[in-house]
């Protein structure tokens, strides 16, 4: 390290688990699957990643089973099968030196639609789509149709299947799970008063509306290793009238501290479309810093923040503990490392590479 020694090429340790830097890759979905399978896209996109020097390399967001997906072409780890070939990647993120994580995830109600360059549209059975399932019979576009209100019935099948991806992530080698609890996913839709209007154990009140993650949460720890860091994903806000809210984030931030979980990752929107969001640089940093400040647990940062500078200052100003970053990475997989020459700091480079690092 460099005498400046900047705090995001500072090491990060979490249970057993130490981190090169606080830089991480957030999960973004790739839509490039069949039936769940990774395949080479999937080992060349994060391995790049890791080969570029980010500390944490989470994979997308990865179907705990077939009906979780978002679209028919999402990452699962709904069946053993899937480990082979998942089981690969983690074994390279791993050889240059970045810690191999996973999210788990269900799309809930915003499940069963086209890839994104295909229209993004609903897709029926016919087309190859399927039914959705939400806490309450509200489609995410009015004009869908209205997803399966899950009974008592399907609310354990989500928790057990959450539970049995968990085994098969930790089979896998991964070394960080995260639950998605964000973007207007199921579990999300469960916490919103927005989209979960329940009338029995988990809707009404905040305690009820949080009940499903608790579950969920307390499911993975279950089977997911002590020493292995747990994080969570949450929309600290959505940003809408009546929705989900900054000061019951901190409380669920709490909760979920008590639970075990290490980290929360925090975002923000997704629940309902067509809400104003003040997008602007490091927009969601204060969401990550009131976390971290009042729910006294590691936060992670994420939202437009593109520049070394930029992840330094949110570091310095102990508004995060990690940052992770999204499509700054997909314009420039090399990032950290060119990040390290911006702030002067002295990293390791791949042998391949060594030719082509800077010189002070």
């Amino acid at each position: 390290m460099s005498k400046t020694s900047p705090r995001l090429f500072e090491p990060l340790k979490i249970k057993s688990i130490e981190f090169k830097n606080r830089i991480g890759v957030s999960p973004m979905c790739m839509y490039s699957s069949k039936d769940g399978f990774a395949n080479n896209w999937h080992l060349v996109h994060l391995g790049t990643r890791a080969t570029g020097g980010a500390g944490l390399v989470i994979s997308e967001a990865t179907a705990v089973s077939p009906e979780a997906r978002i679209t028919p072409d999402d990452l699962g780890i709904w069946k053993d099968e899937h480990i082979e070939k998942l089981k690969e990647i983690t074994a390279f993120l791993e050889d240059q030196g970045s810690v191999p994580g996973i999210q788990l995830a269900h799309a809930g109600r915003k499940a069963s639609t086209s890839n994104p360059w295909t229209g993004g549209k609903y897709l029926t059975e016919e087309e190859g789509g399927w039914e959705p399932v939400a806490p309450s019979a509200i489609p995410f576009f009015e004009e869908n149709p209205a997803p399966l209100e899950l009974d008592s019935t399907g609310i354990q099948k989500v928790i057990s299947d959450f539970r049995e991806a968990s085994k098969r992530a930790f089979l896998t080698g991964f070394k960080v799970l995260e639950i998605h609890a964000a973007h207007g996913y199921l579990l999300h839709e469960f916490l919103s008063p927005l989209s979960n209007q329940r009338e029995d154990s988990y809707g009404g009140s905040f305690e009820n509306r949080s009940r499903l993650l608790l579950e969920v949460t307390r499911a993975v720890k279950e089977v997911w290793p002590n020493h292995l860091p747990l994080f969570v994903r949450i929309s600290a806000t959505d940003w809408a009238a009546g929705g989900w809210n900054e000061e019951e984030s901190v409380k669920l931030a709490k909760l979920l501290k008590l639970e075990g979980v290490d980290l929360i990752d925090c975002s923000s929107g997704g629940l309902v479309p067509n809400v104003s969001i003040p997008v602007t640089k490091k927009y969601q940093v204060p969401f990550s810093e009131k976390i971290k400040s009042e729910a006294g647990v590691l936060s992670a940062a994420v939202g437009l923040i593109t520049t070394p500078q930029e992840a330094e200052e949110v570091l310095e100003k102990e508004q995060a503990d990690l940052i992770l970053l999204g499509r700054e990475l997909l314009r420039n997989p090399y990032f950290p490392l060119e990040a390290a020459a911006a702030l002067e700091a002295d990293i390791k480079w791949p042998n391949q590479y060594l030719r082509a690092k800077p010189r002070n």
